[in-house]
């Protein structure tokens, strides 16, 4: 065991798709993967070799002149394969973590492959501009005692990798950024655990034809200097349509910041893309806890999609469990920012002592160049399960991509406990909803915090897009100093009802614009 402390955050809900489950591949095949021969075994290090961000983009800008052709892990028919208990018994060893002889403030250790993992990830070191290509032996893992002895020099073949860092306490050795699956990676700020995702890139995504998966196959990580407080990673991304050079800068903290540079060059025309896409869960909250039979108030990882528009306007959105597939558009320029957001941060809202949802961070996109037309899109998917990762949101360009015209995007990617919203103005803090007496209309109630609790001089402002509205009233609520907003509605035998509501002071909102979709059950 090391002897330094070490913390490793709960890695719940790391997705394979916009639907996926944890780790629901099939064990066989990954075991055998584990010594798969594809990494040639060697007693020399690998070479050094010249590298930058510009040779990256190079590389990714002539391999989207080949047809796609993924390598792959190969898999001994000789080699043995270990049982589930025995590969369980297989982690990282923290005392092998890159740069931890060194004193460095960041510590780098690998991930061995996952279940049905035929892609083979290569993860590299960077320094003064050589690059070194990583092997991952046996004696860099903690093994059962039931485990071979004798694997030789054998290469365990890769999934991603881990960064730690003193983000939390000067003694402890804290996970915060992960790379695995993909292209998605997830990160946290102080305090927080692990939640929601983030992607390189979405293609296709709700697709009758079928989401197409694109993945990070090659990273590297420059080796930081001994007081750096941010760590430079780059990724190749390939996949049938397309491949992309990026660049991260992350910096961990009371709120943890990525500044994303990427180039996107297309191998066929790509028509439905997205851009910064965030992935996450939402089962039920206040709005469905009667639609399943669980003993929580509330199961989601984010609670609300937040907008600030371009024009200044402050957008939030309530995440739904819908019946059906659902795709909701957002403003026609690229934002100020937008974001998964999870608002619900007592533990009494959640009552689930081992999943904490209440510490699961928000993600916050803010673009740093120039995104084009195209507009905020919103993915809802019907989930029974919250193990499903069910909700996407991205900026999807307006115009398709081409082969022969490369595409950049620049954006910050801030993993915080909520984005702030101008001073004075009310957020949203509940949704409810329910049926009225006579069983024939929904009624509503929303609560605004931040905005005091005086009612004089102020108006509601409600509409909806079809079905009829009534009884909206605007009346104080003591006990969070702020404002309840309650109203029915007749859907009229309608299927679906988008509302929209704000609370006005003669010509100026006091509270964000509350956005719902109300689907017929």
């Amino acid at each position: 065991m090391t002897s330094d402390s070490i913390r490793t955050m709960p890695l719940s809900n790391l997705a394979a798709g916009t639907l996926a489950t944890h780790f629901g591949w099939t064990l066989v095949v990954l075991l055998a993967a584990i010594y798969s021969s594809n990494i040639q075994a060697s007693d020399k290090e690998p070479a050094s070799y010249a590298f930058s961000y510009e040779s990256l983009t190079l590389d990714a800008k002539r391999r989207a002149a080949t047809p796609y052709t993924p390598q792959r892990n190969s898999i001994p028919a000789a080699l043995d394969k270990p049982s589930p208990e025995q590969y369980r018994s297989m982690h990282f060893n923290p005392d092998a973590a890159i740069w931890r002889a060194e004193n460095l403030p960041f510590r780098l250790e690998l991930l061995r492959s996952r279940p049905n993992q035929l892609t083979k990830i290569t993860v590299s070191k960077v320094e003064k501009g050589l690059a070194q290509d990583l092997i991952a032996t046996p004696e860099m893992f903690q093994m059962g005692t039931s485990l071979p002895t004798q694997l030789g020099k054998t290469s365990i073949p890769l999934s991603g990798f881990r960064l730690r860092n003193h983000i939390n306490s000067r003694k402890i050795w804290d996970e915060f950024l992960v790379f695995q699956g993909a292209s998605y990676f997830r990160s946290v700020a102080q305090h927080l655990l692990y939640g929601l995702s983030a992607r390189g890139l979405a293609i296709n995504t709700a697709e009758p034809a079928g989401e197409e998966f694109p993945a990070f196959t090659h990273f590297w990580i420059e080796r930081p200097t001994l007081n750096a407080a941010t760590v430079i990673i780059y990724a190749l991304l390939e996949s049938e349509s397309a491949t992309g050079a990026y660049r991260f800068s992350i910096h961990p903290g009371t709120i943890t910041t990525m500044d994303v540079d990427m180039s996107v060059f297309p191998r066929t025309e790509m028509r439905l893309v997205g851009i910064a896409p965030l992935t996450s869960m939402f089962l039920f909250d206040e709005t469905n806890r009667g639609l399943l039979d669980d003993y929580r108030p509330e199961v989601h990882d984010s609670d609300g999609l937040q907008i600030t528009t371009s024009l200044g306007e402050h957008i939030w959105r309530q995440l739904a469990n819908p019946t059906k597939l659902q795709v909701s558009t957002f403003t026609t320029h690229a934002p100020l920012g937008f974001g998964l957001v999870q608002r619900s941060r007592q533990q009494t809202d959640f009552q689930d002592f081992e999943a904490a949802y209440e510490l699961r961070p928000s993600a916050w996109i803010e673009p740093r160049s120039d995104w084009g037309a195209g507009d905020v899109e919103l993915v809802e998917i019907p989930s029974g399960r919250e193990s499903n990762d069910n909700i996407t949101a991205f900026w999807r360009l307006a115009h398709p991509l081409t082969p022969g015209h490369a595409a950049r995007f620049a954006y910050r990617i801030s993993w915080l406990d909520e984005p702030l919203l101008p001073k004075n103005l009310g957020k949203t803090v509940a949704t409810r909803s329910g049926a009225s007496i006579d069983g024939k209309r929904r009624v509503f109630l929303v609560d605004f915090a931040g905005t005091g609790d005086k009612t004089e001089g102020l108006r509601v402002d409600l509409s909806a897009s079809t079905g009829k509205i009534s009884n909206a009233t605007l009346t104080p609520n003591h006990a969070i100093n702020g404002l309840r907003v309650s109203f029915e509605v007749d859907p009229k035998g309608v299927e679906l009802i988008e509302l929209r509501l704000r609370v006005m002071k003669v010509d100026q909102p006091i509270t964000e614009t509350w956005l719902y979709r109300w689907t017929a059950p």
